[in-house]
């Protein structure tokens, strides 16, 4: 009986343990950290609003973070209208120093800053463009390098403006003859010339992406000699516009689509489409890699696009012949630089 009773008095001590074990509140659990959105800044020389450099990226920008989840996954800081590039290399380094995963320099003329300020952040991501130039030959490896080959959208666009001409006098206003504004005016005059070997092609280079009133003259000096088929690069180019609609001439742009400057004016644009280039710098990045890449848009990679204006008519001919010559560009029969090769 003795050892009956010694018996139920542990089986009550244990069922108690039991008890009192279940009764103690779980461990607490760590909240899930959330992830941490991908940072990228741009510094610009004009607005993102321009039509022409700054805007064709921004645009390509939002497109990428609308495909990443909204700013709640992909941030997006920028310094627009850097016109000064002290400024504008202050903002670089700045956004460095602030921790960006990304720190794009969006302009040719802040190539400099950038090859001195990369090397100071080593763990920083940087790009810019236009250029193919990544520094590595510097000893830098954290800097993409990205050029759209505008000369290629430049050869079609000089192509239709030649077959359209009917005064055989072409006008274009360059800004600063360099970058990608060089390779668009080397384009249009060589697609100019070979698809109208006589045709007239005069060159204009005022100095400056950002001065309207110089473009807007470069233009009136090309209507007076008889142009009647303008074209230009930059965000300057507004005045060149303004200036072809008020006097009948017909415009070809380059940069982003700028027909809302110029609704009858405006008979082709090539469009810059960035967005390939940013989807994979992101993903290099991402994947540890800060740079030693360099891009390029062109035809054949969706990068460069050629928009008509449905209200300025283009003869089903000349379409015809553009779509010709892009076809020609892509399979390398056409060198836009020069023309088909032999």
């Amino acid at each position: 009986m003795k050892k009956f009773v010694v018996r139920i008095a542990l089986l009550v001590a244990l069922v108690s343990l039991l008890l009192s074990a279940c009764a103690q509140p779980a461990a607490p659990t760590q909240p899930a950290q959330e992830e941490k959105p991908f940072r990228v800044a741009v510094v610009m020389p004009s607005t993102i609003t321009d039509l022409a450099f700054s805007q064709s990226f921004f645009e390509a920008l939002k497109k990428v973070q609308e495909e990443e989840g909204g700013p709640s996954k992909f941030e997006i800081a920028y310094s627009e209208g850097m016109f000064n590039v002290p400024d504008a290399a202050a903002a670089i380094r700045d956004y460095a120093a602030q921790g960006y995963d990304l720190v794009i320099a969006h302009g040719s003329q802040y190539g400099t800053s950038l090859s001195q300020i990369a090397p100071d952040f080593p763990e920083t991501a940087f790009a810019w463009g236009t250029s193919l130039d990544t520094f590595q030959a510097q000893g830098i490896n954290n800097v993409y390098a990205y050029q759209a080959e505008s000369q290629e959208g430049g050869y079609v666009l000089g192509t239709i403006a030649a077959l359209m001409s009917k005064t055989g006098v072409l006008g274009v206003c360059g800004p600063v003859n360099a970058g990608d504004a060089k390779l668009f005016v080397d384009g249009f005059v060589a697609g100019a010339k070979n698809a109208k070997p006589d045709i007239q092609v005069n060159v204009t280079f005022t100095g400056s992406f950002s001065d309207v009133s110089l473009m807007a003259s470069a233009a009136e000096t090309h209507i007076a000699a008889g142009a009647d088929m303008l074209t230009g690069s930059s965000q300057s180019v507004v005045g060149a516009i303004g200036v072809a609609k008020d006097k009948g001439a017909y415009w070809f742009g380059t940069q982003w689509e700028q027909t809302p400057v110029g609704p009858e004016t405006v008979v082709a644009t090539q469009v810059f489409d960035w967005t390939i280039v940013i989807r994979d710098m992101v993903k290099s990045v991402r994947a540890g890699v800060l740079g030693g890449k360099a891009y390029t848009l062109t035809f054949k990679n969706g990068g460069l696009k050629l928009v008509y204006n449905d209200k300025v008519p283009v003869p089903d001919d000349i379409k015809a012949k553009a779509q010709e010559t892009i076809d020609g560009i892509m399979n390398g029969t056409i060198d836009p630089l020069s023309g088909p090769k032999q």
